[in-house]
């Protein structure tokens, strides 16, 4: 079994909803979540929006390969009308992002892991810090714990108590 970290977001419709029908599509089609941060509320990242997105990290357990993980994350965002032909940041009802698997360390075309932007994301740093905090990035070989406390976005990251 693989050990995966995605991270979630939204920020379009109904979020709630969104976030509870996500879950079950990647338990479903991915894996086993053997946890979930709380959910988050943070403005864009990158670009400008009237609504601010929600975010969760789950930590799931699977037995898809890499390129496997992704086609199937790419048909869920799709189910969520996600078009990834953008060449800008964007509002929309879910976005998933391969945080982690395992400690592998992977460049292509299609796929960078761990994510080239997890040290520059409190929304990401946040919900990781909480659910694995002394998880290693692989790369950097720093804690996501030692990660949040060393990154300089200054972005709110509010928990939301449902």
């Amino acid at each position: 079994m693989y050990q995966v970290f995605l991270g979630v977001g939204g920020n379009v419709g109904n979020k709630l909803l969104n976030f509870q029908k996500v879950q079950k599509l990647v338990e479903n089609e991915v894996g086993k979540i053997v946890a979930r941060s709380s959910l988050y509320e943070s403005p864009p990242w990158g670009f400008l929006a009237e609504e601010d997105f929600w975010n969760q990290v789950l930590h799931v357990e699977t037995e898809l390969e890499p390129d496997e993980l992704l086609s199937i994350v790419l048909e869920i965002e799709k189910l969520f009308g996600r078009k990834r032909d953008a060449e800008y940041y964007q509002s929309r009802e879910m976005d998933i992002d391969i945080l982690y698997f395992d400690d592998l360390i992977l460049s292509s075309e299609v796929l960078t892991v761990p994510h080239p932007h997890i040290p520059k994301r409190m929304f990401v740093l946040v919900p990781l810090a909480e659910i694995a905090p002394a998880f290693v990035h692989p790369v950097l070989r720093m804690t996501n714990r030692e990660l949040l406390e060393k990154c300089g976005d200054e972005l709110s990251v509010k928990r939301i108590e449902i």
